[in-house]
């Protein structure tokens, strides 16, 4: 007789639940949202950051779109935290502004990340590697940052002087803003390996005293 009340109190417990996300849930789509921010100028659109942010990663297709034309490609990485996908992006962003492109189509930021050619501003035709091919190579962040002319910390120290001008390699230092990156095991600085103490000098001996002549 009492299963009835028992189903019905469950039931009630289960709608009184709140429907909200859970608290993880909820960061990680206001980190994604502060990335979108960050690099919507640099994709030319909202919905192109989305796209870059969102393809890197869960390691998806990456379409995008503007009045230059269209471009998709796949991640050439496998799936990227936050910080990995801030670091990739600041150096695709940063690659495209040495060659003087300042507003990327979509082909060309596409070269830039996963590898293809773009003419820069003085005309010239320019392989890039591709910042994810690079790192699908096995190569650490701060590898990548000096294969293709930057210096990491710089670089993600003043990776928000892109809103008004473009990068350049030298720059009044400043805090750090950058929090986010969990570097992996390859691009973390070695320990210092323990100096071993000096051996300790032996003690010189002295010397044997002459034996004294014996009285007659």
């Amino acid at each position: 007789m009492l299963k009835a009340p028992r189903a019905v109190l469950l039931a009630s417990l289960l709608f009184a639940l709140p429907l909200t996300a859970p608290a993880h849930q909820k960061d990680a789509g206001q980190a994604d949202d502060r990335l979108v921010e960050q690099f919507t100028r640099f994709a030319g659109s909202k919905s192109n950051a989305e796209a870059l942010v969102s393809g890197l990663r869960n390691d998806q297709e990456v379409k995008l779109a503007s009045a230059q034309g269209s471009a998709s490609f796949t991640p050439k990485t496998d799936k990227m935290g936050f910080g990995n996908v801030n670091i990739a992006l600041s150096l695709a962003r940063a690659t495209l502004a040495e060659q003087g492109i300042k507003r990327p189509t979509p082909d060309e930021i596409k070269a830039a990340l996963n590898g293809g050619t773009v003419t820069n501003s003085a005309g010239r035709q320019v392989m890039l590697t591709g910042i994810l091919a690079q790192r699908a190579s096995g190569m650490g962040w701060g590898k990548i940052a000096r294969a293709n002319g930057f210096k990491l910390g710089e670089l993600m120290r003043h990776r928000h002087d892109f809103k008004h001008a473009e990068f350049k390699h030298h720059h009044h230092h400043h805090r750090p803003e950058f929090h986010h990156a969990r570097l992996d095991r390859h691009d973390r600085p070695h320990r210092l390996e323990r100096v071993e103490r000096p051996e300790k000098v032996e003690r010189a001996e002295r010397p044997e005293r002459p034996e004294r002549g014996r009285r007659g």
